[in-house]
């Protein structure tokens, strides 16, 4: 699985939290992957739907 924008721009955020010592930065950087990790979960099933639609679509084709 690839890293998707804002899960690498939360990493950057919260290392960067992490060696300042900024808390805020560093859980805004852990929002932004979680924001990340659902949007690549929601991309997911879009994609397994898409393919059971073409799927089903195929199969009527077929007949």
């Amino acid at each position: 699985m690839t890293m998707n924008s804002d899960q690498a721009k939360g990493k950057l955020k919260e290392a960067a939290g992490i060696l300042t010592g900024d808390e805020k930065l560093e859980n805004e950087g852990k929002e932004d992957q979680l924001a990340g990790d659902a949007k690549s979960a929601i991309q997911d099933v879009a994609d397994k739907v898409e393919e059971a639609v073409d799927t089903v679509k195929q199969a009527v084709q077929k007949d």
